[in-house]
């Protein structure tokens, strides 16, 4: 059995091949906004819009504080996808905390329960409890 050898390559050849691996290299862009999700809030999306009214296109320390301030039951959780979405900026992408400001924000349909109520003569209606979806995508100025 003859063993084949490989002839050794020349070094404009090696050249070559490491320029091509070089321009084949994929470079990505630098992430500039983080995103948070909140599945299955138990308000309605309705409702959960008017408080991202609120805060949107606002800075985030401004949008925390209007929240706290706002007396709606679901402003709480609204405040922590905020406050997520800011964490996820600054640990993951090493934004700057004071400069980040929120770009979007929108409330879609999550599950939607369907319940009977006990009414008149031993009937019952239906009833349909909500739930949203509500994601804050927040960026650097």
């Amino acid at each position: 059995m003859a063993i084949l050898k490989r002839k050794p390559k020349t070094e404009k050849k090696a050249q070559a091949e490491k320029k091509e691996k070089e321009a084949k290299k994929v470079v990505k862009a630098p992430v500039t906004e983080a995103t948070a999700i909140a599945r299955d809030l138990r308000m309605t999306p309705r409702k959960a819009r008017l408080l991202l009214d609120l805060v949107r296109n606002k800075p985030v320390s401004e949008a925390i504080a209007i929240l706290n301030n706002t007396n709606k039951l679901g402003a709480r959780d609204i405040i922590k996808v905020i406050k997520s979405a800011s964490a996820n900026a600054s640990n993951n992408f090493n934004m700057n905390y004071d400069k980040l400001y929120i770009v979007k924000a929108y409330a879609n349909d999550g599950i939607k329960m369907k319940r009977y109520m006990p009414r008149a003569k031993g009937s019952a209606s239906g009833k349909v409890k909500r739930a949203s979806i509500v994601t804050v995508t927040v960026k650097e100025k």
